[in-house]
């Protein structure tokens, strides 16, 4: 799942149709890419807190510093792992799949 944000350098001040077309067209995309929402500050939308301050950073801080933080979230809910902006998410396979093979 992918969640816009203009929160970062303003990288994403279109609409939302426009944003998923965009996503789809250059990254072909096959999962979900929905509405633009804030993952900082006062406006910041509750799923955001809740993964922000559940699996904090690196060094320890619930800060969301970039956009593509991403979140590994098994089939209960649970926070399993939490990822840097800058990995790569085939870097992320092996964990993943480790946690569908234990869902099935």
């Amino acid at each position: 799942m992918a969640f816009p944000c203009n929160q970062f350098g303003a990288q994403e001040p279109d609409e939302n149709e426009a944003i998923q077309y965009f996503c789809q067209l250059n990254f072909a995309t096959e999962f979900e890419v929905f509405a633009k929402l804030d993952v900082k500050g006062p406006s910041v939308h509750p799923l955001f807190a809740y993964l922000a301050e559940e699996k904090k950073g690196i060094f320890g801080t619930s800060a969301i510093k970039w956009n593509f933080t991403k979140w590994l979230v098994d089939r209960q809910g649970k926070i399993v792992s939490r990822y840097a902006p800058r990995v790569d998410p085939t870097k992320m396979e092996d964990e993943l799949k480790n946690l569908i093979s234990k869902a099935v």
